[in-house]
């Protein structure tokens, strides 16, 4: 029992700092995968550790590093490799996390406000070493820009490489002092109790690999196709680099074998300048050229931060003794970036996910192809391919060419002007024999060529109703390779430019017919999208795809089944309801999203139309305001009228009811009413009131 206890892998706890980062990010999700120990196993045995370098990453197995750690974000979601992610308020918080790890690893080269976390982390550790009853690693990741301004180790011969044993001669770049001052107290603290606290610091290459860091700008710009890569200065300093999973290597290396070597360095087995990366960069993923540039427009450009821009002119020739002769790591990019430049373009793809996307658009003439095609390229953002531009491209091309020829340079050419103009002429016969048309295979190759470019395979293309034929399209799609004996006809095509979507657009003469008829003088006018024009290609085209033989059955065959959309049934503006449609089937785009400058006329076009909105309300407001006044002052008007009419009404009225009272007062009341009042007057009674009552009662006269 004990032995098979023994045999099984107990797991540690590993720190890693903002594994929401780049380097934090890639350092986790590959240690998260590596037994414990499994670097110091036989090689035969280290096929497990192979799997942690490639893009896809396998299941976590049993006796794994647990990794827990910081982020920067403190929104970001909790990645599927990370076994707890720590939020803390303040440090006394943190330091509780750090003390129930077993390594603690800290790099300090993305974030310079990092160096101060690492070193109170491990001067806290360090202070505390009587409680603490488990011993700790504590692994600075630093950068070999601390060594940027070491003196050469001899004088006569500046190429000697600096290795390990030569970190005490290390002299760091005027912006780097802060961290060579962190290594420092790393390596002393970890010399007070070997037992309990045991330090080490990896001085690292600037970092590549996965979806880029420092060399981003220039990965960005090539797959953007910029007429040019920028390279800072001359170009001939030499750059230390590694790649990033080959450093998580070396801390997993460093975790599994305690090394007595407490300051190491690493990168990978090359001495490649900058100039030599830029270039791999532009020729593989770009369009080959390369633009050397001051230092002082280097530093005008928006891409690049001042710390990578110090990182990337550093001159530092270094060799990782240690890391080479005393390490088991299954080296991803040990030959450097130059030699690998194609994987790690196809890692860079992957990671940030920017596939080409391959679009075919097919259907008879007048169909809305075009107007498809460029709603299509504006939202995915793709090179919209179009039989006439295609064309006329490659002619041009061809008689920049053949210009050449005449031209006294002709050394450097390889022949290439002769046998441009040596096309030129065979398509000039070829048009003379087939009424001014180019013949199809002339045709198949500049379409081949345009789809191959650089352009088309990194951000991808849309085919505008091309092919039209089974034949151009077995033409077109043919693969070059012949080795692939096993691949049957049916499944042979070239990869790199078959489409991952056939769509057609499908309509009845009737209909195409009327939306000619349709269309404005001046669009169909010098067009051949008159009647007489649009019938002819009709016939063409139904010929071409009659129910037995169509360009799609070749799309089937290849297994990629075309989607048939009737247009016919889309009266939406600028076809809308169609690109919607494709847009569902697709997906959302491969690509970087919208660049800073559309981004930022968005947010104008947003802000403007807030303003528009909100000026629009403000005005409808005023309106609706003074049309309220306006109907309040009518109706006081209206009600105060109504109310003298009302007055003199009731006037009126009492007016007229009031007479019979006074004639009835004035005949028979008034009479006796003075009569009394005389009297009274004449004897003066005690009591006046009494004897006019008395008088009325006596004198009243009886009315009937």
């Amino acid at each position: 029992m004990a032995s098979q206890d023994e045999e099984k892998p107990k797991s540690k706890r590993i720190f890693i700092n903002h594994v929401d980062q780049y380097q934090g990010k890639n350092l986790a999700k590959f240690i998260s995968r590596c037994v414990v120990g499994a670097s110091l196993e036989e090689p035969e045995e280290e096929d497990d550790a192979r799997s942690t370098t490639s893009s896809i990453i396998a299941s976590p197995k049993e006796g794994c590093y647990e990794v827990v750690g910081t982020v920067k974000d403190r929104d970001a979601p909790k990645p599927d490799f990370m076994k707890e992610v720590i939020k803390f308020d303040n440090k006394d918080q943190l330091y509780e996390h750090l003390v129930e790890c077993d390594i603690i690893v800290y790099d300090i080269t993305e974030d310079p406000d990092q160096i101060d976390e690492a070193v109170w982390a491990v001067s806290e550790i360090h202070s505390d070493l009587e409680k603490i009853e488990k011993p700790k690693m504590f692994i600075l990741i630093s950068t070999v820009m601390t060594w940027a301004k070491s003196k050469p180790l001899d004088p006569d011969d500046p190429e000697i490489p600096f290795t390990e044993d030569d970190y005490r001669r290390r002299k760091p770049h005027p912006n780097f002092k802060e961290h060579i001052s962190a290594e420092k107290t790393v390596i002393k603290l970890g010399k007070t109790n070997k037992a309990k606290l045991v330090t080490y610091v990896v001085a690292s290459g600037l970092t590549y690999g996965a979806e880029e860091h420092i060399f981003h700008y220039l990965f960005k710009s090539a797959w953007h196709n910029a007429p040019f890569l920028q390279c800072f200065g001359s170009g001939q300093n030499v750059v230390p680099t590694i790649h990033i999973k080959d450093l998580a290597a070396v801390i997993q290396n460093i975790a599994d074998s305690r090394p007595k070597v407490r300051y190491l360095i690493a990168k990978d087995d090359t001495q490649t300048t900058l100039e030599e990366i830029v270039k791999a960069i532009s020729d593989k993923l770009g369009k080959g050229k390369v633009k050397n540039i001051t230092k002082e427009e280097a530093l005008l450009s928006k891409d690049i931060e001042q710390s990578d821009f110090d990182q990337l002119l550093v001159n530092l020739r270094m060799d990782a003794v240690f890391v080479k002769e005393n390490m088991r790591i299954m080296w991803v990019s040990e030959a450097g970036m130059v030699e690998n430049i194609d994987q790690i373009i196809k890692e860079y793809k992957d990671s940030r996910k920017l596939q080409p996307l391959r679009i075919c658009i097919l259907g008879p003439p007048a169909s809305g192809k075009t107007t498809v095609c460029q709603k299509l390229c504006e939202f995915y953002k793709l090179h919209h391919i179009k039989i006439k531009d295609v064309i006329e491209e490659a002619i041009e091309e061809l008689q920049t060419l053949s210009r050449r020829a005449d031209s006294e340079d002709q050394e450097d050419d390889d022949g290439k002007a002769q046998d441009a103009q040596e096309l030129l002429n065979e398509i000039e016969q070829s048009k003379n024999q087939e009424t001014g048309k180019i013949e199809d295979p002339h045709v198949i190759k500049f379409f081949r060529d345009k789809l191959h470019s650089k352009p088309c395979q990194n951000q991808g293309f849309i085919l505008d109703g091309f092919p039209k034929t089974i034949e151009q399209a077995n033409e077109l799609f043919a693969t070059e390779e012949e080795d692939d004996a096993e691949e049957s006809a049916t499944t042979k095509f070239d990869k790199l430019i078959m489409p991952d979507y056939v769509f057609c657009l499908e309509a009845n003469d009737e209909f195409l017919r009327n939306r000619v008829m349709n269309l404005p003088e001046s669009v169909v006018h010098g067009t051949h999208n008159d009647e007489e024009g649009l019938m002819k290609r009709l016939e063409l085209y139904r010929s071409l795809n009659n129910d037995e033989e169509t360009v799609l059955n070749y799309f089937d065959e290849k297994e990629f089944h075309p989607e048939k959309l009737d247009v016919t049934k889309d009266d939406s503006p600028m076809m809308r309801d169609t690109v919607e449609k494709i847009k569902k089937t697709i997906g959302e785009p491969r690509n970087y999203g919208p660049t800073p400058e559309e981004l930022e006329e968005m947010k104008r076009q947003e802000e403007e139309a807030r303003l528009k909105k909100e000026m629009e309300e403000k005005q409808e407001k005023e309106r609706q305001e003074a049309e309220e006044a306006s109907l309040r002052k009518q109706r006081q008007e209206e009600w105060t009228q109504r109310l003298n009419e009302v007055k003199r009404e009731e006037f009126e009225l009492l007016e007229a009811q009031s007479i019979p009272l006074r004639n009835y007062l004035m005949k028979h009341v008034m009479p006796t009413l003075t009569q009394g009042l005389i009297d009274c007057c004449k004897t003066r009674p005690e009591d006046p009131i009494d004897y006019i009552a008395e008088f009325l009662f006596q004198n009243n006269p009886q009315v009937d």
